[in-house]
């Protein structure tokens, strides 16, 4: 699973157009035995499912980026423990970033 997480991670636009791509065509497939439709309304039908499925997976991927980006700022706030010796000379070089 990590594999394809890091696969997708380094090829995103790809792994967008492919979902597209296959959206439509599983769009068509299924209106073409369905619905008794012209070919123009059967891929203008496609053209709006495949954009559909494509806003949903761009909605989850975002929110998947900002929990991981939160969980990692938290998980530096509890990795950050200050000195317990503090003396009033290092103040400037403990609030420096």
């Amino acid at each position: 699973m990590s594999s394809i997480q890091s696969w997708v991670a380094e090829h995103k636009l790809t792994s967008i157009g492919a979902l597209w791509a296959s959206a439509v065509g599983a769009s068509l497939a299924y209106t073409r035995k369905r619905l008794p439709l012209k070919p123009s309304l059967r891929l203008i039908h496609a053209r709006m499912h495949a954009q559909a499925l494509t806003l949903a997976v761009l909605s989850g991927t975002a929110l998947l980026h900002y929990y991981n980006t939160t969980k990692n700022i938290e998980d530096d706030d509890e990795n950050y423990a200050p000195s317990q010796q503090s003396t009033g000379d290092d103040e400037e070089e403990r609030w420096s970033w």
